[in-house]
């Protein structure tokens, strides 16, 4: 089948998108677009670099609740951007834990601490873990594991359908990731400003009841993910079953806040009832 909604793409005003919808069986609902295409993804790095880390949890070499980052903060605090570090700078503005202050620096952080406890590069073990036995051929890494991330549509269909239907990890282990770290929790959503609360799980962003929002209106409050910078998307909405990819190579802008929660209701709409 295809999903009409997708060709909503071809309206943005960008140069090139592509999109598409996996179920968690894997079975792709959709596509439009050049789905080999590789797109810078941005911060759309973060969910497949926290992969990583939980995998290394998983193998012991490392506790979410380890010391990590700044003084008092933790490997958890990292992942959920708690750890008060600022923004684009290795410099902490906060205590762990008391804000939501969302760090590329703290993921970079977490790149190092990983790459410490296992030995390897983090952009070497990020494909051992993840990358590699996904198949996600056309993904790769090369600087920032906060955001200098490339891949296609194809590939992070892939990652979509995993991250519904854990293969790589416990389901336990990625419930966790989707369940709310430090609870009630305000700070600023970049692009769309102070949130209150503003949920996060470990390396992933929950939707709850934020307004407004990149997401749709129709987007269930359990819906996760992560958008990047370079005008990409990822989210799942485990209410609807399906995850939605969406990639470009146009900068993140007002643009983006206007065209892409009426894609995400458009693309909600059309699906099969799970």
């Amino acid at each position: 089948m295809s999903l009409h909604s997708l060709a909503l793409i071809e309206n943005w005003p960008v140069p090139t998108a592509a999109a598409g919808v996996v179920r968690a069986d894997g079975t792709v609902l959709g596509t439009h677009g050049p789905t080999a295409h590789r797109f810078p993804l941005a911060s759309v790095t973060k969910p497949l670099a926290a992969y990583a880390v939980l995998v290394a949890y998983e193998e012991g070499a490392i506790e979410l609740d380890e010391p990590a980052g700044p003084p008092g903060s933790t490997v958890r605090h990292l992942l959920a951007h708690t750890s008060g570090l600022a923004f684009d700078e290795h410099r902490v503005t906060a205590p762990p834990g008391q804000r939501r202050l969302y760090s590329n620096a703290g993921f970079e952080q977490l790149g190092d601490h990983l790459a410490k406890a296992t030995e390897i590069p983090f952009a070497e073990y990020l494909h051992q873990a993840v990358l590699d036995p996904l198949g996600m051929n056309s993904t790769s890494l090369h600087g920032s594991p906060a955001k200098d991330g490339i891949s296609t549509v194809e590939d992070l269909l892939l990652f979509a359908a995993e991250l519904q239907a854990p293969r790589l990890l416990d389901p336990r282990t990625v419930a966790e990731a989707m369940t709310v770290q430090y609870p009630d929790t305000k700070g600023v959503l970049p692009g769309y400003g102070h949130q209150n609360p503003n949920d996060w799980g470990l390396g992933f962003e929950i939707r709850d009841s934020k307004s407004p929002h990149w997401t749709g209106s129709s987007s269930s409050p359990r819906t996760f993910g992560h958008f990047g910078q370079s005008g990409t998307f990822l989210w799942v909405d485990p209410v609807a079953g399906a995850a939605c990819v969406a990639l470009t190579d146009r900068a993140f802008g007002p643009w983006a806040v206007e065209a892409w929660p009426p894609f995400t209701d458009a693309v909600l709409a059309e699906l099969p009832t799970p």
